[in-house]
């Protein structure tokens, strides 16, 4: 990146990262009535908790003394929180949010991926009436509303950096969204829509599209396809969609069935989590995933994730980026 420099020394950078994270966490406790537990770091292979992401990745597996299965490190919570609901006994409207800490070994690092994910995962209790579009813009309303207020804040602490955000979200439909742009790429349709509407919730994702392949990856068992979606923020830095969230209303019996089948993972229904969706074990419910750092870097306006989290780098991007004038933490 050209002519870059940051609007924060390092001693700054690490004073507002925790004024971005602790002012966020507590908007949307209180917005979504969530309540702060602890999580685990990692979780038994067999018990189909972990995060299957786009189904490609591959967990970082180990044994421990007298102790027969392997475990893995999570690759995010979003099973996980689910079981936790009913374990809990949260009542209706009411759930949980905790700090999730994972690494995707697969991931290819750039300036704002990282094999470190930091994350904000949340899940709420729903009903079955509430497994609708309507509900899932409601909330998706609530949290950006926390997005706004967290913009406000931070810039009547930093005026310097001038963080611009509109008042409301956009809605639109991944098909809504191939219709519009039908001879873009999937990245540079979020990438024009996210110009023309600077915040959007692009909606929908995992079914396929006219070419008979999905916006995006989607594992099968916990978003419902028809009712998740993506919160995406116009990055001026970088002239494009910037990706804050992923969230959905959770898969319930039918969808579940539906859409593993599609993917042809009918072996998951083998693994305690599916079979206590089956068996209706677990409640209904909504949730998703806010990148901490992502969050971070885009409020404190950093060219590079690294600049905001400590993790490992090729040495040539790190040399790179010092020419730059990018100092990654």
């Amino acid at each position: 990146m050209e002519n870059y420099t940051s609007k924060l020394n390092l001693v700054e950078t690490q004073v507002a990262i925790k004024f971005v994270k602790d002012t966020f966490q507590q908007l949307l406790a209180k917005k979504l009535n969530l309540l702060r537990v602890s999580a685990p770091l990692f979780v038994l292979s067999t018990s189909g908790l972990n995060d299957g992401l786009s189904g490609k990745e591959t967990p970082i597996a180990f044994n421990v003394q007298k102790y027969e299965e392997n475990i893995e490190i999570v690759h995010s919570l979003a099973k996980w929180k689910r079981m936790a609901l009913a374990k809990y006994n949260f009542a209706h409207d009411s759930g949980l949010y905790t700090d999730m800490n994972a690494i995707r070994k697969d991931e290819s690092v750039d300036f704002y991926h990282s094999i470190y994910v930091d994350q904000w995962d949340w899940e709420k209790v729903i009903q079955e009436n509430e497994r609708n579009m309507t509900y899932l813009k409601k909330v998706v309303k609530k949290i950006y509303s926390c997005l706004y207020t967290l913009k406000n804040k931070v810039n009547d602490r930093y005026p310097i950096l001038n963080i611009d955000l509109p008042k409301n979200i956009f809605f639109i439909s991944t098909k809504q969204l191939e219709a519009k742009y039908p001879n873009l790429s999937r990245k540079e349709r979020e990438n024009a829509i996210c110009r023309e509407h600077k915040a959007v919730f692009l909606y929908q994702i995992g079914g396929n599209l006219k070419d008979k392949l999905p916006h995006d990856a989607r594992a099968a068992d916990y978003d419902d396809w028809k009712l998740n979606g993506d919160i995406l923020l116009y990055y001026d830095l970088y002239d494009m969609a910037f990706e804050i969230s992923s969230m959905g209303i959770r898969v319930n019996k039918d969808s579940l069935l539906k859409q593993l089948k599609a993917k042809g993972e009918e072996y998951k229904l083998e693994n305690d989590y599916c079979k206590s969706i089956i068996n209706n074990t677990i409640p209904l419910s909504i949730g998703g995933g806010i990148g901490q750092s992502r969050l971070s870097m885009f409020m404190l306006k950093k060219a590079h994730i690294g600049e905001v989290q400590v993790s490992i780098w090729p040495k040539e991007m790190i040399e790179q980026l010092e020419k730059e004038n990018i100092h990654l933490l």
